[in-house]
């Protein structure tokens, strides 16, 4: 079985111009949830005036219906991030650096160096407050203005997120970059450097059209924990054509056809993902949508 991490609500929509609000979010989630997806990334604690999508973070949070076995998260760039969060009962802070010097100076003004030093207080502070803490490693696979990323860099930034509290580590391929072999190697050496029990997810961006071809050779590396969002969502506004996630329901369908559980009810998702095209007002990426469940 595998794990899906909705990312819709949060990276699905940071990046788009028309500012959906709270109770549409609040209803997405909901949606998700009665599909059968229990780990959801609902809402980003970054600065409202810079990300103006994601202001209503208090708000979806106080509204989300509360169930068993789900769980939220929340994205924290900074101290800051982590002092709105501390005062709302999101379960997961998925606390986020890139790997490369040139996209987290466009980012959040910071070198690698100087974030991890920021982040490293930030995940033990909220680790002990009692909330679950992961770490997520953007530019893991490849950076757009520096080209490929030493994985040396990618192994000390987790290893000291590790260290600072963080239960889980996220690979995150920000701009698209990455291939199958690359993917099967990355996760082959980090399984090796930490162990099989490292709880390793993976986040691909389907720029390249690569996507799902990256999900499969994750998987058949032996990741079981993957990040994706409905109807092809999303983007980073700070990452050069960075087009939508890898799609939820594509990911389920492909896994389905597979013999995989994804645990998840995959004509309740689909609806949602069309639900959603209403919403956005406008064509979403997502294949399954238009040629439907065969």
């Amino acid at each position: 079985m595998i794990e899906i991490c909705e990312v819709g609500p949060r990276d699905g929509l940071q990046n788009e111009c028309k500012i959906v609000p709270a109770e549409t979010k609040v209803e997405l989630i909901t949606r998700l949830i009665d599909s059968g997806i229990r780990n959801i990334e609902a809402v980003s604690f970054v600065n409202p005036k810079v990300v103006p999508p994601m202001a209503d973070a208090e708000e979806v949070l106080k509204s989300l219906p509360k169930r068993n076995g789900v769980r939220f998260g929340g994205l924290v760039l900074s101290r800051s991030g982590l002092d709105r969060a501390l005062k709302t009962d999101v379960d997961f802070l998925h606390v986020v650096t890139t790997t490369s010097d040139s996209f987290n100076l466009r980012n959040v003004k910071r070198t690698v160096e100087q974030a991890v030093g920021e982040l490293s207080l930030v995940i033990k502070e909220g680790a002990a407050s009692g909330k679950g803490v992961a770490g997520v490693l953007g530019t893991a696979f490849g950076c757009p203005f520096e080209g490929s990323v030493p994985f040396e860099n990618v192994l000390k930034v987790a290893e000291r997120f590790m260290e600072a509290g963080c239960t889980e580590i996220t690979l995150a391929d920000t701009t698209g970059m990455a291939n199958p072999i690359q993917v099967q190697k990355i996760v082959e050496s980090f399984f090796d450097a930490f162990g099989k029990d490292l709880s390793l997810g993976l986040h691909f961006h389907n720029t390249r059209g690569l996507g799902l071809a990256n999900v499969l050779a994750g998987y058949q590396a032996g990741v079981r924990r993957f990040d994706s969002s409905i109807a092809g969502l999303g983007g980073c506004p700070f990452a050069p054509k960075a087009v939508g996630n890898v799609c939820t329901e594509d990911m389920i369908n492909m896994f389905h056809g597979m013999g995989v559980n994804t645990g998840t009810d995959l004509p309740s998702v689909l609806e949602t993902a069309k639900w959603m095209e209403t919403v956005m007002e406008r064509p979403l990426d997502g294949m399954l949508m238009k040629a439907g469940i065969a």
